[in-house]
């Protein structure tokens, strides 16, 4: 039977998730996530691309208010709904309104990557679209997500990467929302559609990964080219231009909904699709 392994939220673009037992289900994705993010002094997004002390930065949510944390720093807590200068900023190629978190948030959050830059909230009264070009019909809103509202990776697609590797990863080097067990490997290759509950989610794209799989998300420092080394022998995707692991989902319904770990899963499969 296939169920929800887990469920993982990222409140802060590209620093360390949060591990969830039950999460709500919002218009955008999970709720919180990828709420907040980091720009530079040109409101151009960073993430552990450019920085990896990102992964360093952990993450807690106490009501409305976002606590962060970092080595070395005293821990920083800005409120969702306060008040707030209006940014443009640039997350690949959309530019998205944002409101700043303010000074003293831009200071912390510079000291901890080491680097200027300005941390800012989603504004929620715009929408920003996933692209048509996948999600056909579906106007599928995201917040500050690469490009989609779900990710969903396979427990037994990591078994099977890790066989091949001399050093297992774990799953947070992904960063996936939902992580499902009792799939064969790469059986998400093959499946359309999920539900869960009510929630009704479609798998729109496979996810093409980055040099952000390559960093310890413990230590938030570069550990060799695994696993893109070992992707790319077996998952390059040419169309795509990248390796590839788990999947972007889009929503089609269970809106307001509250997923769990441990949920069943119902898959729909056509295998001729893509």
């Amino acid at each position: 039977m296939v169920s929800v392994e887990s469920l993982h939220i990222y409140p802060l673009k590209s620093a360390r998730g949060i591990d969830v037992g039950h999460a709500v289900l919002g218009a955008t994705g999970l709720e919180h996530d990828r709420h907040w993010l980091l720009v530079n002094p040109d409101g151009r997004f960073l993430t552990q691309r450019e920085h990896p002390r990102l992964a360093l930065v952990h993450t807690a949510l106490r009501g409305a208010t976002l606590e962060l944390g970092a080595p070395g720093l005293t821990a920083l807590a800005v409120a969702n709904g306060a008040p707030g200068v209006a940014r443009r900023v640039r997350i690949w190629n959309d530019d998205v309104d944002a409101i700043d978190a303010g000074d003293a948030a831009a200071d912390w959050a510079s000291r901890a990557i080491g680097a200027a830059c300005r941390l800012v909230r989603f504004d929620t009264r715009q929408t920003r679209l996933s692209s048509r070009d996948w999600t056909g019909d579906v106007a599928a809103p995201n917040q500050f997500a690469d490009g989609f509202p779900i990710l969903v990776a396979n427990r037994a697609s990591l078994d099977e990467l890790n066989s091949r590797l001399t050093r297992p990863l774990p799953m947070n080097r992904f960063r996936p929302n939902i992580v499902l067990a009792g799939l064969a490997p790469w059986d998400e290759d093959r499946i359309d559609e999920l539900r869960i509950g009510s929630v009704h989610l479609r798998l729109v794209k496979p996810c093409t990964r980055c040099r952000i799989t390559t960093i310890d998300q413990d230590s938030g420092t570069p550990s060799g080219e695994e696993p893109l080394q070992a992707l790319k022998s077996y998952r390059y995707d040419a169309s795509l231009r990248g390796v590839l692991f788990a999947e972007n989902a889009i929503i089609l319904a269970g809106v307001g909904a509250t997923l769990s770990a441990g949920d069943p899963v119902q898959v729909g499969r056509n295998p001729g699709s893509r």
